[in-house]
């Protein structure tokens, strides 16, 4: 579900459709109203929109106890203007399964990206929660410029096919100037069609809807789940609100104390390690390993491949053409969980034998391309977020001065996270910080978690959130473990840690280690 941060995307032929609904939702008629006396109208959701990934509307809950439920909240699309115009978030809701005075509240998730829809998300994990629902209402909700909440808009999906098969790792001055031209050109296109949005999307208001969205659910303290990117929100949401903190969790967590050089960077080193620990398990298995003779040669391979593809892609999904950038894609998103490693190692196969089909859908999934060749706003949603907040911006000597150390971390992967440091150039909003601000004195006790072999956020991350959020407010556990992400991992040590806080309140031993 999260994304590393370089990725670049938008869905936008939806824009003749979205456009004139965000305009709409920016309207005056609420000026002047009380954001937090707002009453929510749970309907039947809709099937998701174009910017949401699309398909079906949401399968009935498990055991037919209930159905998931929508809502849209009104929020200041300016926090700094709160009787201004407004926005709408799009929320979805799944009521507790359990005995009424044995409810505890609500319970908000976020999953990460930033960019991803938690009103699609949410639902297609919803087993994966059951537990949890058995005290809380589950709740999951678009942020601000995501899905149906305001969403940024830029491309169409054509000019968005083309922008992603592009050469990421230029090798000559053409290739850099193509590159930066090209994205030059999507965050003109950004700031053309959500030029009224993007001033606003920064995590701060996210985690301010977030405080508005507590109350108007009823709460007096925020209970809350979050993923990746999601760890960050809740980071700065404690920050701002220190004593409405309620039970949260922190999983896959992001490093609040790395510029955006230094998180790429530790995402270079990550993604090398998944991907050696990758090889080292191929390589173990007791039939032979189809991609290489050792973990070295899996290696060795996985580079000469994106090397040749340089020159010459392969047959990809039809008309497109597997390019080293779609093939580098790929083969980042299936490291993010071991249950991928057959799928890459099935793609890698495929790829030596002329074909980058299975490779180039992995790309896809990556890039919120669904098989209708339409793209969520996925990637422009993540773009517009990160740049938003994040201060520095990044020039192609920057670029070239930090090659060696990031190709040192990952001969793989180094140039291609090293050139992503250019996505926020040319952007036209300036950027909030350097560094996120998650110091929380005074706030109850939020749990945070670390797997060792997290690729997109590096287990260090865990330690050093769990020290920002301050003495007696983060509380580290450890997960000895492949993937992003601990919780969903199934783990029976780590679910009865995340199941003795969030339903009975009992906080784990700082230091906890499960394997």
């Amino acid at each position: 579900m999260p994304r590393p941060c370089r990725l670049r995307a938008a869905a936008l032929t939806v824009c003749a459709v979205l456009l004139p609904a965000l305009l709409a939702g920016c309207g005056e008629d609420d000026k002047g109203a009380d954001p937090a006396r707002q009453e929510l109208d749970w309907k039947a959701c809709p099937a998701p929109s174009e910017a949401q990934g699309g398909g079906p509307p949401p399968s009935p809950l498990p055991g037919g106890r209930g159905e998931w439920m929508c809502a849209t909240m009104k929020a200041p699309l300016d926090w700094a203007d709160p009787g201004g115009d407004t926005i709408d978030l799009a929320l979805i809701r799944a009521r507790s399964s359990g005995p009424a005075d044995e409810r505890i509240g609500s319970l908000v998730f976020n999953f990460g990206g930033p960019g991803v829809s938690g009103v699609t998300t949410l639902p297609a994990f919803g087993d994966e929660y059951a537990t949890l629902r058995t005290r809380y209402d589950l709740v999951g909700f678009d942020p601000r410029g995501v899905g149906r909440s305001a969403p940024v808009i830029c491309q169409d999906d054509q000019r968005l096919d083309a922008l992603l098969q592009q050469d990421a790792t230029p090798d000559d001055a053409a290739e850099r100037s193509e590159l930066l031209n090209n994205t030059k050109e999507f965050n003109m296109d950004c700031e053309e069609n959500s030029g009224r949005v993007l001033p606003h999307v920064r995590t701060t208001d996210a985690a301010r809807d977030l405080d508005l969205m507590r109350e108007v659910l009823g709460d007096e303290r925020l209970h809350y789940f979050g993923f990746s990117y999601g760890t960050e929100l809740g980071g700065v949401y404690a920050h701002l609100f220190p004593d409405k903190v309620g039970r949260a969790v922190f999983d896959a967590v992001v490093d609040p104390t790395l510029t955006a050089e230094e998180g790429a960077l530790g995402q270079a080193r990550g993604f090398q390690l998944a991907l050696d620990n990758y090889a080292e398990d191929c390589v173990s298995q007791a039939e032979e390993c189809p991609v290489g003779d050792s973990a070295q040669d899996v290696k060795n391979r996985i580079a000469r491949l994106l090397k040749d593809l340089d020159g010459s892609p392969l047959p990809g999904v039809f008309p497109r053409r597997l390019t080293q950038t779609a093939a580098t894609g790929g083969i980042l998103q299936a490291l993010y969980s071991q249950d991928f490693w057959a799928f890459l190692t099935d793609g890698l196969e495929q790829a030596y034998d002329g074909d980058g089909t299975i490779l180039m859908l992995l790309s896809d999934s990556m890039n919120g391309r669904g098989e209708n060749g339409e793209y969520s706003n996925l990637v422009a949603a993540n773009t517009s977020i990160n740049c938003a907040d994040t201060e520095p911006r990044y020039t192609p000597e920057d670029v070239r001065r930090s090659l060696p150390e990031f190709r040192s971390a990952s001969a793989v992967f180094g140039d291609f996270l090293a050139w992503g440091m250019i996505g926020c150039t040319d952007w036209a909003v300036p950027g909030a910080a350097g560094r996120p601000d998650v110091s929380a004195r005074g706030a109850a006790p939020i749990l945070v978690i670390g797997t060792t072999g997290d690729p997109a956020t590096p287990y260090e991350g865990a330690r050093r959130m769990a020290r920002a959020l301050g003495e007696g407010v983060g509380v580290e556990l450890t997960y000895k473990g492949e993937g992003h992400g601990a919780y969903n991992s199934g783990d029976a040590c780590v679910r009865r840690a995340v199941h003795g806080y969030l339903l009975d309140g009992r906080v784990p031993a700082a230091g906890t280690v499960c394997s």
